[in-house]
Parts: structure tokens; C-alpha cells; sequence
């Protein structure tokens, strides 16, 4: 009887230790993310209707292999969330528009839907936010009664699983909604949504959640031409004379995306909400178009891209809140080729779906994101769906007028295997494009090549590139493992956090309890 009574009583014990260790993991979790969260960021989203995404493990390397810290999806697609665990990105995941009506109407439905899609991953999947719905209150009007008890439901699921204070809840709204954008001090919501958008407010505030406002300058640009100039939208330098002024403030504005900015700070204002802070959840420049967007094209989406993700890593704020620099998600990491017209629909990403970028950023010193600049290390390759005779053209060409340099491909010579025509053009192209110095138009060969910034080195085989930058690859992988090793030294992994929140949690047990157990013992 005494043994038994010992025996459940050690369990008891070990029951409250594993409980406390749960909970000292999830804490110290909160914590990395609270710290991490302080400084602003730029993220990607993630569309899919891309006829060829990666599977989602690949996806997931990709990010990595850029630097990509902050991703936000439109569903939660539980292949990404799976991929990601253990991995140092964070996520937003989102409540399609059609699942609002069962969500906000039904308590049990929204503790599922966090079940499902929250707890099942979290902490091992670094989920951040939760956007419910998008763009509701322009797109589905009809919906707008449904987004704040949607929201309600959820967070209070979140409080169920105490995961309420690691996870915001909010909804993306277009910024249509806002009117007499500029000058800022004047914006004001639109007031036949004011009904809607007060109580959410209200809900942001008192959750410590952000406003999701998705803000397109080059929307704002095509439809103000001659009124809005070009360099401002780009956020390109300009004179004072070019500088917008907020006639009410005397605030000057150097860019159009601050104006938006102060534009839903003024409107909050007016609603008298001053705690809620913005996060972008979507803005961009597409980078082609028909002949009504003359202005969607890849010098511009470069230029806007470039000097946004500069923008923000200056934390520099906006002139009516310099002391607060909002984050970002660009609008959108892939092309998404499945989108119906208009033709731009399908031209905003950063990359094709095979990886390959669909314009080079220029973002060098101001942050790893996008593994510093998508023009480091950049080579030129045949593209997929050529004939061999077209193929065959080109290589003639690069080999014989072009003067590249051949003599790698030749038989018995290293990258002579496989002996294919796109494998032998892929290597004849690079060795014309690294010796013309990657200038532009120097990777068309009449639109059978394209550029990568996938090394497509095999074997013994070394494209030119590869040789063109060896030194180079070498101090950058020695800088890389510098960094790696400082990243260890500021954040924890998750396994390193677990070990640690269990040793702690231990101690204290033994601490505690351990007096107790040894008198029950004896």
C-alpha cells in the first residue's frame, strides 16, 4: 500500500514538472518572439496559383537560401506550416474570405479552426499573426458584419490555448477605405464603414494588435498622374521644390507610402485610437503590363522594391511618427502565371515559380534579406521548352561570333557530359554573360536564355561564374559562418530554448519539492 501510495505520488510530481516545462517553453518562445518583433521587417507574400511552385520543403530552402525571415500566407496551408518548423521564419496565416460567416458565428468553429491550424504547429512553426479574411469591407461589403465577430472568436480561442499574446489577430484592408488621402492630416475613413471599422479599432487596441492596411503606391501614382510624380512613388531622391507638404502640418512628405502611413494614422486619430500601429501587409510594383501600364516594368518594380526594403531598414518612420518605422510584406515573392488578366496580375513577384528572379534588386548593404542582392552571383542558362535547333543557333552564335569560350564543352573536356545541346548552351551563354561583365541584355540570346542565381555548376563541372568569383565565394562562406555563429549568440534555437526551459523548470522543481519527497521516502 505504501509503495502504491509513493508511486503516485512521484507521478503526481512528474506530472506538475512536465506541465511546468510546457509552460516555460511556451514563455521563453514569447519572449524570442516579443525581441525579434521589436524591429521592423520585411517579409514576402506567398501566392500560389504558380503552375510550377516548389513542393513545400523547397520552398521552404528557398527561403532560407534568401534570407527570408517573415512570410504570410492566404490559407494555412498545412504542407508550408509543417515545412516550416524549426526554422527561424515567422508566419502569418490567413482565414479565406468564404470561412468567415462559420467562424464568426460559431465559437466552436473558430476553436477548430485554431486547433487545427495554430496549436497543431505552434511553437515549432513560428506563427505570428492570424489575417482574417482580406480586403472584406471593399471586395465583400456584405461580410463586414462578420469580420469583427470572426476575430472575437478566434482570439478568444487563442486565450484558450494562452497563446493570445504570441499571436495577433486583425483583418488586411485596402486603402480605398481611407478617403482625402492627401494631404494626410485631412484622411478620414470612409464613413459608411465606420460602424465596422470603430469596434475593430477598438479590438486592435485593447489586443495590442496591429492595423493590416495592404498600400499600393503605384496604384495611387497611375491613377494621380501629373499630379503624383514618378520619383515619388519609387521613393526616389528628390528636390525640396518636388517634396509633397502637408499644408495642416507642414510635414514633408519624400515618398508616397509615408503619406499612405500618416494618412491611417490621421484616420485613426480621428476615430480617437493612437495605440494601434500599422503593418503593410501587402504593397509592390508590378514588373510588366499591357500598354495601359506603361509604367509595370522591371526598372521600376526594381527601383520601388529596392528602395522600399532600404526605406525600412533605415528606420527612419513616417514624419508624423519618425519614432515608429512600420514592416512590411512585399507583394510577392512568385509571379503568380495562373492569375486572370490583366496581364500585371501575374508580374508582381520577385521570382518565377522555378526560382529564378524576375528582375535583380539592388538591396547591397542594408540587410541580409534576399541574401544581401539578387545581382551577386547571377549566371546565365538556357531556358526550358527550346527545340535543339533553336538552341543550337544560339550556341553557335555565343561560341563563334560571341567568342565565348567554348572549349569546356568539348568532347573528353569536363563539362562536356551530359552531352545535350541545353546543357552545352547553358555553359556557352554564362561564359558570354561573365565575360561581357553581366551587363544588361547580355542574357537574352534572342529570349532562349535567362538569368539564375542558382549556380548550375555539377559535378567536376564549374561554370564560369563559379570560377569568375571562387575568391570571392570563400570570404563570403567565412563571413557566413562568422555570422551563424553570432546568430547563436543572440537567438536560441528551439531545441536549445526546450533544453533550457526544462533544466530550469527542473531546478525549481527539485528545489521545491525535493525536501518533501525525501521525507515521504524515509
Amino acid at each position: 500500500m505504501a509503495n502504491s501510495k509513493l508511486i503516485l505520488l512521484i507521478l503526481f510530481f512528474f506530472f506538475f514538472f512536465f506541465s511546468w516545462a510546457a509552460e516555460a517553453l511556451h514563455s521563453q518562445v514569447r519572449q524570442q518572439n516579443e525581441e525579434q518583433e521589436k524591429d521592423p521587417f520585411v517579409g514576402v507574400n506567398i501566392g500560389t496559383d504558380v503552375s510550377n511552385l516548389p513542393s513545400a520543403s523547397d520552398l521552404v530552402s528557398f527561403l532560407q537560401l534568401q534570407k527570408i525571415t517573415h512570410v504570410r500566407i492566404y490559407d494555412a496551408n498545412p504542407d508550408i506550416l509543417k515545412a516550416l518548423s524549426r526554422t527561424k521564419i515567422r508566419v502569418v496565416i490567413s482565414v479565406p474570405n468564404n470561412q468567415l460567416l462559420a467562424i464568426g458565428s460559431s465559437n466552436a468553429t473558430a476553436a477548430s479552426w485554431i486547433d487545427r491550424n495554430v496549436v497543431a504547429y505552434y511553437p515549432e512553426t513560428l506563427i505570428t499573426g492570424i489575417s482574417v479574411g482580406d480586403e472584406v469591407l471593399t471586395t465583400v461589403p456584405s461580410s463586414g458584419p462578420l469580420l469583427l465577430p470572426a476575430m472575437e472568436s478566434l482570439y478568444n480561442a487563442l486565450v484558450a490555448s494562452n497563446l493570445h499574446q504570441q499571436i495577433k489577430v486583425s483583418t488586411p484592408h485596402a486603402a480605398s477605405i481611407i478617403l482625402d488621402p492627401f494631404p494626410p492630416s485631412q484622411a478620414y475613413f470612409n464613413q459608411t464603414l465606420v460602424p465596422v471599422i470603430a469596434p475593430i479599432l477598438q479590438f486592435l487596441s485593447k489586443t495590442g494588435s496591429p492595423l493590416m492596411m495592404n498600400l499600393y503606391p503605384y496604384y495611387v501614382f497611375m491613377q494621380n498622374k501629373g499630379v503624383v510624380p514618378l520619383d515619388n512613388a519609387l521613393f526616389k531622391p528628390l528636390t525640396p521644390a518636388k517634396e509633397m507638404v502637408d499644408p495642416n502640418t507642414l510635414l514633408h512628405y519624400t515618398n508616397v507610402l509615408d503619406a499612405m502611413l500618416d494618412a491611417a494614422y490621421f484616420s485613426m486619430k480621428n476615430l480617437n485610437v493612437t495605440d494601434v500601429v500599422v503593418l503593410v501587409t501587402e504593397t509592390g510594383w508590378p514588373a510588366k503590363a499591357d500598354s495601359k501600364e506603361p509604367y509595370a516594368t522591371k526598372d521600376n518594380a526594381d527601383t520601388y522594391n529596392s528602395n522600399l526594403i532600404r526605406h525600412i531598414f533605415d528606420r527612419s518612420g513616417t514624419p508624423l511618427h519618425p519614432e515608429t518605422t512600420s514592416s512590411v510584406f512585399i507583394y510577392e515573392l512568385f509571379n503568380e502565371d495562373l492569375r486572370s488578366p490583366p496581364i500585371s496580375e501575374a508580374n508582381w513577384g520577385l521570382f518565377y515559380g522555378n526560382t529564378t528572379p524576375a528582375y535583380l534588386l539592388h538591396v547591397s548593404g542594408i540587410g541580409t534579406f534576399l541574401a544581401n542582392d539578387t545581382t551577386n552571383q547571377t549566371y546565365c542558362i538556357a531556358m526550358d521548352g527550346f527545340d535543339s535547333k533553336t538552341l543550337q543557333a544560339a550556341l553557335d552564335w555565343a561560341c563563334g561570333p560571341g567568342r565565348a569560350n567554348c572549349s569546356e564543352i568539348q568532347p573528353g573536356e569536363t563539362c562536356y557530359q551530359p552531352n545535350n545541346v541545353k546543357n552545352h548552351a547553358s555553359y556557352a551563354f554564362d561564359s558570354y554573360y561573365q565575360k561581357q561583365g553581366k551587363a544588361p541584355g547580355t542574357c537574352d540570346f534572342k529570349g532562349v536564355a535567362m538569368i539564375t542565381t542558382t549556380d548550375p555548376s555539377h559535378g567536376s563541372c564549374v561554370f564560369p561564374g563559379s570560377k569568375k568569383v571562387s575568391n570571392k565565394t570563400k570570404e563570403v562562406v567565412n563571413s557566413t559562418q562568422a555570422s551563424d555563429a553570432g546568430e547563436k549568440l543572440r537567438f536560441k534555437t528551439f531545441n536549445s530554448i526546450k533544453i533550457s526551459a526544462i533544466n530550469n523548470v527542473f531546478h525549481i522543481f527539485l528545489a521545491a519539492y525535493l525536501p518533501t519527497l525525501l521525507l515521504v521516502l524515509l
